[in-house]
């Protein structure tokens, strides 16, 4: 029995770790799905990358196309990719080569002295810098664009930004035009890479699940108290949640003060990251399965899913939805605080050690 519950609790951290954002990293030769980064060494070859990702970069090869969503993407100088490049991002920058066209829209787009476009570029961004190659005609729209004196574009430059700067030096072969309508064009653009709400909202109900399904599996008994706990005295669990949001952060900051406190500040701060998001799926938990009480049915895992499901859908609607998340939210962590605090001081008190598996029943 135990053996089976180690190696559930195992599958489950594996799962959780494969899809926390910012900590994967993919090693196998293509990149399809889901993942916290995905990195192609210098000495590697993928055929292709299309997904979503906290970053994408690439050192060494792509043969075929990139295709994505992510925080950043970076193709290093050296770096090259045979096919095209699409995708929406905080950022993109091009040191390397891009044989292919370029289609992006980002905050920030960079192509800098090193990079090498083969076709043609369609950018939409916050800014854009152009200082190196780019082999077919370029459609900009954005706050801000400058063409350095690197900059060599072969073909036409077409464009619509509220700033535009071109360095004397820049090589531009059929032109620069500025054209009011890439603007609607590259907004298109854009709104084709937008994440879509339904895929970000079961990316998360699934990041949640995994965790619950860990938390309920490794700790039983403490998470029916936390159940318990919300269904007999919810003010009391909502009111520590809220003290604890704001008691938590001050005291963060005071340890911060010091030179000295900066490295135990951060490890707080993680600390408390991991511990909110404990305080959303707990709370969403026991907001479940007091549901489920009221129709007499007991049951942890369907209470789990019935509450990730319901706040899911809740969170769809606008602010009641985010209302409501935040109270489940408020009555999760202090619920877990609580029984924290409980625990500490009952085997305190003991004068023993014991185990958080070993946590007896609320």
């Amino acid at each position: 029995m135990e053996r089976n519950r180690s190696r559930v609790t195992v599958l489950a951290l594996v799962g959780l770790l494969a899809l926390s954002a910012g900590t994967g990293i993919v090693a196998a030769q293509s990149a399809d799905g889901i993942f916290g980064s995905v990195v192609v060494e210098a000495d590697e070859t993928y055929d292709s990358v299309d997904g979503v990702a906290g970053s994408i970069v690439v050192h060494g090869t792509v043969t075929g196309d990139i295709a994505g969503v992510a925080g950043s993407v970076h193709v290093t100088e050296g770096a090259t990719v045979d096919g095209s490049l699409e995708g929406a991002a905080g950022t993109v920058r091009i040191d390397g080569a891009v044989d292919g066209d370029v289609a992006v829209g980002a905050g920030h787009v960079e192509v800098s002295e090193s990079a090498q476009i083969g076709g043609g570029l369609d950018a939409g961004a916050g800014a854009l810098t152009i200082d190196g190659a780019v082999g077919g005609d370029v459609r900009a729209g954005a706050e801000t664009i400058a063409l350095g004196p690197n900059a060599d574009v072969d073909g036409e430059f077409r464009y619509d930004a509220e700033s535009f700067e071109e360095d004397p030096n820049a090589t531009v072969t059929d032109g620069v035009v500025h054209d009011p309508s890439v603007g609607s064009t590259v907004d298109d653009l854009v709104d084709a890479f937008t994440v879509p709400t339904w895929l970000s909202v079961m990316y998360g109900v699934l990041a949640n699940l995994l965790l619950g399904i860990v938390l309920l599996a490794v700790f039983p008994s403490f998470s029916r108290g936390v159940a318990s706990r919300v269904a007999v005295d919810p003010l009391v669990s909502g009111g520590v949640g809220f003290l604890t949001l704001i008691a938590v952060p001050i005291a963060v900051a005071l340890v911060a003060v010091t030179i000295v406190g900066i490295p135990l500040a951060i490890a707080l701060a993680l600390a408390f990251a991991l511990v909110i998001w404990i305080g959303i799926v707990y709370g969403q938990y026991a907001v479940g399965a007091w549901v489920l009480g009221l129709v007499g049915v007991e049951n942890r895992w369907l209470a789990l899913v019935v509450g990730l499901a319901g706040f899911a859908l809740l969170g769809l609607l606008p602010f009641v939805g985010s209302l409501l998340e935040l109270i489940a939210f408020l009555l999760g962590i202090g619920a877990l605080v609580l029984g924290l605090y409980g625990r500490y001081t009952r085997h305190s008190g003991r004068g023993r050690q014991t185990t958080f598996g070993e946590l007896p029943r609320s």
